[in-house]
């Protein structure tokens, strides 16, 4: 498992690459933040517990989603476009997720893409899981 200061390291590199970004998290198989945050002078949308419940839905669904791979291929990341954020959800090994949260202008073609290239190297090791 990768420790927590390398996790944090991921977090950071990924709200660094759009001004835009507004959090970038690690959720567990179990829906507890493990790593990242809110981006610094930023407030949260929601109270902590609507976090705590939208955490542990989010694994659940990541999970669900797991039910078509054979059908559909396996999902490299999942995208809400909302009235006041853009949601992103990356599936990670062990069933953890990184979830993220943008502004609505954020340009939603190539960020995804730019996320997925970060977590490549470590989606890629056996050894090397979250």
């Amino acid at each position: 498992m990768e420790n927590a200061e390398e996790l944090e390291k991921i977090c950071q590199k990924i709200i660094k690459l759009d001004p835009k970004m507004r959090s970038a998290r690690i959720i567990n198989s179990r829906g507890h933040l493990t790593a990242g945050g809110m981006k610094k002078g930023l407030l949260s949308l929601e109270a902590q517990k609507q976090d705590e419940m939208m955490f542990m839905e989010l694994a659940l669904r990541v999970r669900m989603r797991r039910e078509f791979d054979h059908e559909f291929g396996k999902v490299h990341f999942s995208m809400s476009y909302r009235d006041k954020v853009i949601v992103m959800s990356f599936p990670l090994n062990n069933d953890d997720v990184l979830l993220l949260s943008s502004e609505k202008d954020l340009d939603f073609g190539k960020l995804p893409f730019k996320v997925l290239k970060i977590l490549e190297p470590l989606k890629k090791s056996p050894t090397k899981t979250f």
